[in-house]
């Protein structure tokens, strides 16, 4: 397929300088940009790559200054990642089959509930009176359990497993792997040491347009719900405890764990290899770093943490650089002790 200038300024809203008729059929990165392609400049670091890039067609923010001319025809935007991710993701629906029909072997309960125009593959379980919405996809060896519902236009990846009664909202996409509504982590210690399971009777209920990564486990509530609230991102690997409630537009990066119970706000941003005890509140807007383990609850907005255990970044930073320098402090401390101490031989001589 290809695009002009002119029709991709008209989808993304934005001003051409150059040709309008110039057409591209693909995407690139600036740097590896070539004749046929479109790509974008939002990284100033990358601005040179502007004055080489062979690619068609580039699109870039308003308010850039060219330093030199030029060869690509420019297409100027408010935000051009934005524009590109909002391109790119037209661009896949264009490409996308759709796919709709029950493909055999596959298995749906005589008492579920199937929607209009929806794509079930060969080898999906649909167990009991379980609710599939219209326009959701199932692609093969997916587990749905009794009692599930899913939204419209949801999708659901290869292999994912939805225990009981779990509900998945409208517009989710839920990639290859992911386990949802498996067992919490609840055991009590008994007087001979033997722990005994704690029932979990709960499930989980991930909101609308939701995307959860591959392989990803969000564990049932022991009572109750364990929430993943509208607009929320899971990276691959995430896993979520039971009872744990994901405030809305949050985004938790790869191999992150939260605790059993803890409350996460709207759009919290979660770094990847973080860790997140239980039982605390974590306010809206907080940014907690790559492999930072947070241990008690943030309560102030927008708060940003570092380090394990976690504490406000700029303090952390401060801390830092204390810490990149104690070798010159300590040097500096013998040197005084020993200034000290020559001081204290001098005045005993002159005592006596």
């Amino acid at each position: 397929m290809k695009f002009t200038a002119l029709q991709i300024a008209t989808h993304i809203n934005g001003s051409i300088e150059g040709n309008e008729h110039v057409s591209v059929n693909g995407f690139s990165k600036i740097e590896e940009g070539k004749e046929g392609d479109i790509t974008f400049l939002a990284n100033p670091k990358y601005e040179d790559h502007l004055y080489t890039t062979k690619a068609s067609i580039v699109i870039v923010s308003h308010v850039l200054e060219l330093k030199a001319s030029v060869q690509p025809t420019l297409i100027r935007v408010s935000d051009p990642y934005a524009s590109f991710a909002k391109l790119m993701r037209y661009y896949q629906s264009l490409l996308s089959t759709h796919l709709v029909g029950i493909e055999e072997p596959s298995y749906i309960h005589p008492s579920a509930k199937i929607g209009k125009d929806v794509y079930i593959a060969a080898f999906t379980y649909v167990g009991e009176n379980a609710v599939v919405g219209d326009n959701v996809k199932l692609y093969p060896h997916t587990f749905l359990g009794n009692g599930v519902t899913i939204g419209n236009d949801t999708t659901v990846f290869a292999g994912v497993k939805i225990y009981h009664h779990c509900t998945i909202g409208n517009h989710v996409l839920i990639h290859a792997g992911t386990v949802i509504g498996s067992d919490g982590f609840g055991f009590v210690p008994e007087s001979n040491g033997i722990y005994k399971k704690v029932p979990q009777l709960g499930n989980v209920v991930i909101e609308d347009y939701v995307e959860i990564g591959a392989n990803v486990c969000i564990d049932r509530a022991t009572m109750g719900s364990t929430t993943i609230k509208m607009g929320t991102k899971l990276d691959n690997l995430v896993q979520i405890a039971h009872n744990v409630e994901v405030g809305q537009n949050t985004v938790v990066a790869a191999q992150a764990g939260i605790s059993g119970s803890t409350k996460i706000g709207n759009r919290v941003t979660i770094g990847g290899q973080a860790g997140i005890v239980g039982h605390i509140q974590i306010a809206d807007g907080v940014k907690i770093n790559g492999q930072s383990g947070v241990s008690k609850s943030i309560r102030e907005k927008e708060t940003i943490v570092t380090g394990s255990p976690a504490f406000e970044f700029s303090t952390a930073m401060r801390s830092q650089a204390v810490f990149r320098k104690l070798p010159d402090l300590d040097k500096k401390i013998k040197e005084l002790e020993n200034l000290l101490e020559i001081m204290l031989k001098e005045k005993e001589e002159l005592s006596s």
